[in-house]
């Protein structure tokens, strides 16, 4: 789901960029929305991630868990309705744009369903898997379409692939190595007197949430920091951030952190605290 979540996003960014469709008028669109007024409007990438995110986790889990089938199509359609129509509703995109993008995430998934397990495969086995996992994304962010000023679609581009990478290797990872370190009971500090299921889950959303906000916010600040050294420019100059040679390396490395932490150090917090 992480793998077709990051191809939608970047397709639906590039695609923005290229045909430079401008978003709805205001008037008579009443826009609840002003952060995005930078970018484009076709496609809408909200309604190709909601679409993508929805129907690729309905497809992935139809076989592994006990729902009806029908149930599980309905709330995949509610949930991607809803979305693009909260797009329709902020005064962010034309119909065209949603039609547009809801239907090329149809499309993409279409074409990726056949390939799923060949491409699980390959990502928690293929020893180049780190490195493509980390070089592919990193060379798309660099190489993305130039504007004529700037918008946020590119350093939004590069955190979600960012973020992708990290979990990537961090899957990899786990399949190779830690997978019989998070059996050992032997790592196990435990909390006897936790019992309730909701507490324990509670715990496990608490502790990973404190867990990826802490890299976040110290890989952001040393990254931030050291590019500021290099490039000769203070922490909080937001023009200097937005330069490319700043902007793809300090999301790119934040959030592939992020990713990895999400999917390696977390899992092994929890084991290590026994919150299973």
């Amino acid at each position: 789901m992480i793998i077709v979540w990051s191809i939608v996003m970047y397709i639906g960014q590039v695609s923005k960029d290229i045909l430079k469709w401008p978003r709805p008028l205001s008037p008579p669109v009443v826009k609840l929305e002003m952060r995005t007024n930078a970018e484009y409007g076709m496609p809408s990438t909200h309604a190709m991630a909601a679409t993508a995110i929805s129907f690729s986790f309905f497809i992935a889990t139809m076989n592994q868990y006990k729902y009806p089938f029908e149930l599980g199509l309905v709330a995949a359609f509610v949930f991607s309705t809803l979305v693009c129509l909260s797009r329709l509703y902020t005064g962010m995109h034309t119909v065209l744009d949603v039609i547009g993008g809801a239907l090329i995430s149809a499309v993409l998934l279409m074409l990726l369903y056949p390939a799923w397990d060949m491409i699980d495969h390959l990502l928690l086995t293929s020893p180049f898997c780190p490195l493509l996992s980390i070089v592919v994304p990193l060379v798309l962010c660099y190489n993305y379409p130039k504007l004529d000023y700037y918008s946020p679609t590119r350093g939004d581009t590069t955190t979600i692939l960012g973020a992708t990478a990290g979990a990537t290797v961090g899957f990899w990872l786990t399949n190779q190595y830690t997978a019989p370190v998070y059996a050992s009971k032997s790592l196990e500090l435990g909390f006897p007197l936790i019992t309730s299921r909701l507490v324990v889950v509670l715990a496990r959303f608490f502790v990973g949430i404190l867990v990826v906000l802490l890299t976040r916010w110290l890989m952001k600040s040393v990254v931030l920091g050291a590019l500021g050294y290099r490039y000769k420019f203070p922490i909080r100059d937001l023009e200097a951030r937005r330069r490319l040679e700043v902007e793809v390396p300090y999301k790119f490395i934040t959030y592939s952190s992020v990713g990895f932490t999400a999917t390696v150090i977390v899992p092994l917090l929890h084991e290590l605290l026994g919150l299973k």
